[in-house]
């Protein structure tokens, strides 16, 4: 299997921010670009404008499939404080196709390296959650190894976000934060996912930037989810 046929990581107006582009015009949007697999994954309700829980408890009822893609309805959940707490409840949680847990500045504030990397593990030991987005904000230092190993014990993948790699992002320079991870997650042979993080259609299953660190990396494509949807589905059920 040559190309990518999985995106992890999308908003679409829902969100609240940064665009007008609804569910369908992402759908249609992804399968023009070949994909096989979107992952609806809005903001939490601790982010300004964002869906209430009862957004996130009614997509129970959306199409599973547009376009010919198949979708999957989850939750970007916010982080809120070093004892892992999330935005949404494990109910809720527990409804969802696929659950992203990340730090966000504006809902937890950055402290020491111990206190990040809590909060991150703390996550990743909630049953609900299969991925950990962009852990490599340079303003959240984490301990790599640590979180690997947690990761790796409750079945959690770390995100490779292509938009952190984007140059001028606000997460700043990311790059030599997503190598340490990489190279940890190469050296156990543990898997990865990448997700556009893309705000409405436009960066829709674009992976260049993160794609072109792999290669450096030799980051072997078998550790890589997004290429087989079937790997994929099993791996986060």
């Amino acid at each position: 299997m040559n190309s990518i046929r999985i995106d992890i990581h999308t908003h679409s107006i829902a969100s609240g921010h940064a665009t007008t582009d609804t569910i369908t015009d992402m759908s249609k949007e992804a399968s023009s670009r070949g994909l096989q697999v979107l992952a609806i994954t809005e903001h939490g309700p601790a982010t300004l404008g964002s869906c209430t829980s009862s957004y996130f408890r009614s997509l129970k009822n959306a199409p599973r499939k547009r376009f010919g893609v198949e979708l999957l309805y989850g939750c970007e959940v916010n982080i809120l404080d070093c004892e892992g707490k999330l935005d949404l409840e494990d109910p809720i949680l527990k409804d969802l196709d696929l659950n992203i847990a990340s730090l966000h500045t504006q809902n937890i504030k950055p402290g020491s390296v111990l206190e990040n990397t809590r909060a991150v593990i703390a996550a990743i030991r909630n049953p609900y959650i299969h991925i950990i987005g962009h852990p490599d904000d340079e303003k959240y230092e984490l301990d790599y190894e640590l979180i690997i190993k947690e990761a790796m014990n409750n079945h959690v993948l770390l995100e490779l976000n292509n938009s952190s790699l984007n140059k001028g992002g606000y997460r700043g320079d990311t790059k030599a934060n997503d190598i340490k991870y990489l190279t940890l997650c190469k050296n156990h042979s543990y898997p990865i996912v990448l997700g556009s993080d893309s705000h409405g259609k436009e960066h829709i299953g674009e992976f260049k930037e993160a794609l072109s660190l792999l290669n450096q990396l030799e980051f072997p494509k078998e550790l890589i989810l997004n290429y087989d949807d079937d790997l994929f589905h099993k791996w986060i059920k």
